[in-house]
């Protein structure tokens, strides 16, 4: 079982990561927070505070993450005020305009930046950190559109698929290092971000439900996990059908 008393949250103003910082908070973890939007992230950070005991540490730092040159100090500030790090959440990212991004490689490069290359430049920092130190927990939240390509968002697939790959790479690296690196692979998640779709059908989570998926999985260790579980029964359909009949589809 892996430690969560020092924690640095990235995308904390997301409804899935506010959801997992209060159940942190909960367990007794001291956070530290990091979103682009400061007045969101305040708001956050307040009610973390509320939250904590006198004995837990709670602060943030608003950021644009698209900014790599900041990454490194940003790990450092987090660092010197929690007096150490024992696990990272990464939950930062956006849901393209599909139909946008064909238009435009503009639009799709910078969706691209922001779901996966700002993600794996945290991620070669924190590698490093946490090999020197040999413990920690970095978990990411990716989608479970990363593991098929489908016509309906595959710049955001691709984007996460990127990350998975990734972070299974990180993972055979890091295990002899007594490091744990987990993917979170959520389905369709009732948020801000997914406002404009259709939420009435039966597969639709709550942030609250995946949160608690997401700090099991830090506290296990576990690696690939899809929330809810049943996912991984959808997505293993999903990747075994056969080409010739996936091009037919309207996926």
């Amino acid at each position: 079982m892996n430690s969560l008393k020092r924690i640095i949250i990235f995308g904390a103003t997301s409804a899935i990561a506010e959801q997992t910082a209060r159940q942190l908070v909960a367990r007794g973890a001291s956070l530290f927070c990091v979103g682009r939007d400061s007045s969101k992230l305040d708001a956050v950070v307040h009610d973390l505070q509320v939250r904590a005991s006198s004995e837990q540490r709670v602060d943030g730092k608003a950021a644009d993450l698209l900014d790599v040159s900041h990454h490194e100090s940003l790990l450092d500030a987090a660092e010197d005020f929690l007096g150490g790090v024992d696990a990272v959440l990464i939950a930062h990212g956006t849901l393209p305009d599909q139909k946008a991004c064909e238009a435009s490689f503009e639009q799709t490069r910078k969706e691209i930046d922001t779901n996966a290359t700002s993600v794996i430049s945290l991620l070669t920092l924190l590698a490093n950190r946490f090999e020197r130190q040999r413990s920690g927990v970095i978990a990411v939240v990716s989608s479970v559109a990363g593991d098929r390509g489908r016509q309906s968002n595959y710049v955001y697939g691709a984007a996460k698929g990127m990350v998975s790959i990734f972070l299974q790479g990180l993972r055979n690296r890091l295990a002899r290092s007594n490091v744990s690196v987990v993917t979170i692979k959520p389905g369709f998640v009732d948020t801000p971000m997914t406002a404009g779709m259709d939420k009435s059908g039966p597969l639709w989570a709550k942030p609250e439900q995946v949160a608690e998926g997401i700090v099991k999985a830090m506290t296990k260790g576990s690696g690939d996990v899809y929330l809810p579980w049943f996912w991984y029964w959808i997505m293993l359909i999903i990747r075994h059908i056969p080409e010739f009949i996936f091009k037919r589809m309207s996926l």
